[in-house]
């Protein structure tokens, strides 16, 4: 009786690795969300992301007219 539980325990721990083995193996599905740096509106605080962040002299704004005044401003 002590054997068949012994081997039924291990049959039970081969069962998990590989399961949990095949679970980590799968690459990442192709529509997965892409991740993007934000970056901070240097005139109100906003964050934004860097993509959609207007640059200028190596700062980052949120819009047009935050930058225009920032400039006049310095």
């Amino acid at each position: 009786m002590s054997r068949l539980l012994f081997f039924f325990a291990i049959a039970a721990v081969v069962y998990l690795l590989l399961k949990s083995y095949r679970r980590n193996s799968t690459p990442p599905p192709e529509n997965a969300p892409k991740t993007e740096d934000m970056v901070r509106c240097l005139q109100c605080g906003v964050h934004v992301p860097k993509s959609e962040s207007v640059q200028a002299e190596g700062r980052n704004f949120c819009c047009i007219a935050h930058r225009d005044s920032y400039q006049k401003q310095h």
